[in-house]
């Protein structure tokens, strides 16, 4: 896990002793703040706007700036690991064991993206993580969760950061963060982020490149109007490192876990070769003193080349086949929007928090003519074998495949009944249609469909610092298309109705915030059976509770942790051998705790321990085949001093202290959690690599 490379966010101020130093040094971003933690108060939770964390009927996690800062990371997936209740390493990102859709769960100031590939964090303020049912919100979608990412505004003080990085092996970073905002009361603010890093990484052979350009720009040009215009793009490329693991049937994962380091497991022309742009706008305008409208449009293209190899074990003793080429799209197409109206009133005693508006997108998908897994050889992990380049496929060369259109209309009202007791109702009616083309450009099949969404929850509120609430929550999502080697292969099922109870209770003791939830999440599992037939033929069930804590625990104590304990389990399934079963690679218990010590006789000194574990899961859906768990320790120390009046901080961390060998993630081939062999595909946790990096506010 990536945890604690640490090493603070400098702080833009001058500084005399050491104490008055500390408060200031200490920042989001790269700007004074009066909090020093990682706590975030408020949040936006779509239609609803922005809430106060502790008044959400909602299990939200907030990750910021600051600590994807202090602990180097570099990409959206990273930081995930932060938070226990989602797995997003090497898949789409999911929470509460239940796997998102590619463009549904995923969005971007609250604009559906498409989440197949790496997301730079250097552009962004902070993410948002609503755990759990929210169709009612945000239209059909998994129950997976919802991820929203948060782009960076231009600040009111002027910002000009420059940041300096290695990683093991001699890969550089060079990242720039400039802020400005001129005209009469700051009439117009741009933000730009621009990267550059290339270099050999921990695997043989292996290059890992980022590039990034990206602008947010924001104009007032009225009292109450602001219009907000973003953009940005973004090259990834990644060759040489070690690919997939998949497994025959009757197959185990092996023990002990491969070297990740070791030659043979990724090829030097093999990798991920990923271009994003997109660009966005969205306006915010004030409709007198108790009503706001908003509206935003989004436009993404997500153009990648993946030649990933993949090792199918085919034997317990380490014989294995390699692939290569075996993702079918190449080109993800997004266009999403959304509008929202919204506005407070006060009847009979009882205070109104309304919104209506809509939400929806239009995503299309493309394949290469020429696509389909090339066989690579075979070889054993015990000697693996070095494949050439085969002939590949022009990615490039690619006909339109897929089409889903979805759109939904959202209303709510949160009654709030005396000083401590509150009400949310709302809900969403929703369209979908989608069409998968050949490669003539003929239909071969059609889906269109509607549903409606609803949630409600209770809120109570002892005092002015706690809230309790209980959370119901009926959700639609787009049903999913039988496999190819099923008798019905690509017949789309009708959209599935996932259903969600949610207890919790959070507290915020000032520089402290804690939140417990429990949860029961049902939905329909699909499946192909002894028929051959791919259909709803299951019941899957996960229950859990997630702990968070985040916060100042001392003077000089600070901590970001968090607690996930889950039971997801398979029913009526018609099948001794799956039936009452865990969830292909879904383990019972996973917790991270971050914690930085700040030394008192030195306070411009801080020192970080990450500490991430994660309990086995099954590598099968008979459960016949377990994962271990693992557990591993990041440490980290920064140092942050006040240069001729320039904020400079010095980072150190190392990752994976322990060189800990561990499967970082099995999941499914399915969307759903179904994979027709009945083993879960494996990927392996990087190894023990140092990450330094200097960094100066200007």
């Amino acid at each position: 896990m990536r945890g604690l490379a640490v090493l603070p966010l400098l702080g833009c101020a001058s500084i005399g002793h050491a104490e008055e130093r500390v408060q200031e040094i200490i920042v989001n971003g790269l700007l004074p703040a009066s909090d020093d933690t990682y706590r975030t108060t408020r949040v936006e939770v779509g239609p609803l706007g922005d809430r106060s964390l502790l008044d959400t009927p909602y299990s939200i996690s907030v990750v910021p700036v600051n600590l994807a800062e202090n602990q180097q990371l570099q990409n959206v997936r990273e930081l995930f690991r932060y938070i226990p209740s989602v797995q997003g390493e090497n898949i789409r990102p999911q929470s509460r064991g239940l796997q998102a859709g590619v463009v549904q769960n995923t969005r971007i100031d609250g604009l559906n993206i498409a989440a197949t590939t790496d997301y730079a964090i250097e552009q962004f303020e902070r993410i948002e993580v609503l755990n759990g049912l929210a169709g009612a919100l945000y239209g059909p979608a998994s129950p997976a969760g919802t991820f929203n990412y948060v782009f960076k505004r231009p600040t009111e003080r002027a910002l000009t950061a420059l940041k300096f990085g290695y990683t093991s092996e001699g890969n550089i970073l060079a990242h720039a963060d400039v802020s400005r905002r001129v005209g009469p009361d700051g009439l117009f603010g741009a933000r730009i982020n621009l990267l550059s890093q290339n270099g050999e990484s921990y695997a043989e052979a292996s290059n890992m490149r980022r590039r990034l350009a990206s602008a947010s720009f924001d104009l007032r040009p009225a009292e109450g109007t602001r219009l907000e215009v973003n953009s940005s793009y973004y090259r990834y490329t990644a060759t040489g490192f070690p690919g997939t693991f998949a497994l025959a049937s009757g197959v185990t994962y092996p023990d002990p876990t491969p070297d990740p380091k070791q030659a043979g497991l990724g090829y030097r022309w093999a990798g991920d070769d990923n271009t994003i742009f997109l660009a966005s706008g969205r306006l915010f305008q004030t409709i007198g003193s108790d009503w706001q409208l908003n509206a935003g449009l989004l436009y993404m293209s997500n153009d990648r080349a993946s030649t990933v190899p993949t090792l199918t074990l085919t034997d317990n003793a380490g014989a294995y086949r390699a692939t290569t080429v075996t993702t079918t799209f190449a080109l993800d197409r997004v266009l999403s929007n959304h509008a929202t109206l919204r506005g407070k009133l006060v009847t009979g005693g009882v205070s109104h928090d309304l919104f209506v508006g809509t939400t929806g997108f239009l995503w299309k998908r493309y394949t290469p003519f020429n696509t389909g897994a090339i066989t690579l050889g075979t070889g054993n992990l015990a000697n693996p074998a070095i494949f050439a380049q085969p002939a590949l496929p022009d990615f490039k060369f690619r006909f339109h495949a897929q089409t889903t259109q979805q759109q939904a209309i959202t209303f709510g009202d949160t009654l709030g009944i005396g000083e401590h007791v509150s009400v949310l109702l709302a809900a969403s009616q929703s369209w979908i249609e989608a069409r998968n083309i050949n490669r003539t450009g003929t239909v071969t099949s059609r889906y269109k469909d509607n549903g409606f969404s609803p949630t409600a929850s209770l809120m109570v509120k002892p005092r002015g610092n706690m809230t309790a609430y209980v959370t119901y929550a009926s959700s639609l999502q787009q049903g999913d298309a039988a496999p190819s080697t099923a008798a019905n292969a690509g017949e789309a099922l009708a959209p599935y109705r996932s259903e969600q109870w949610e207890v919790g209770y959070k507290l915020d003791l000032g520089k402290v915030q804690l939140a417990l939830a429990g949860f029961q999440i049902e939905r329909p599992y699909a499946f192909v059976g002894t028929d051959n037939v791919f259909r709803e033929q299951g019941r899957q069930r996960n229950r859990g509770i997630e702990l968070t804590a985040n916060g100042r625990l001392t003077q000089h104590l600070n901590i970001f942790a968090g607690l996930s304990l889950l039971d997801p389990k398979l029913f009526d399934t018609g099948s001794a051998l799956t039936d009452g079963k865990r969830i292909l690679g879904l383990s019972k218990l996973a917790f991270n705790l971050l914690a930085e010590y700040r030394l008192p006789m030195l306070p411009e000194l801080t020192v970080s321990a990450d500490v991430a574990h994660v309990s086995e899961r099954p590598g099968n859906n008979a459960n016949t085949n377990m994962v271990d768990g693992y557990t591993t320790v990041d440490l980290g120390l920064r140092y942050q001093m006040d240069l001729n009046g320039q904020a400079l901080a010095f980072r150190l961390a190392v990752d994976n202290l322990f060189d800990e060998r561990y499967w970082a993630n099995i999941a499914p081939t399915g969307q759903n959690g179904y994979n027709a062999a009945g083993n879960g595909i494996g990927t392996l946790g990087a190894p023990r690599s140092v990450r330094l990096q200097v960094q100066v506010a200007l």
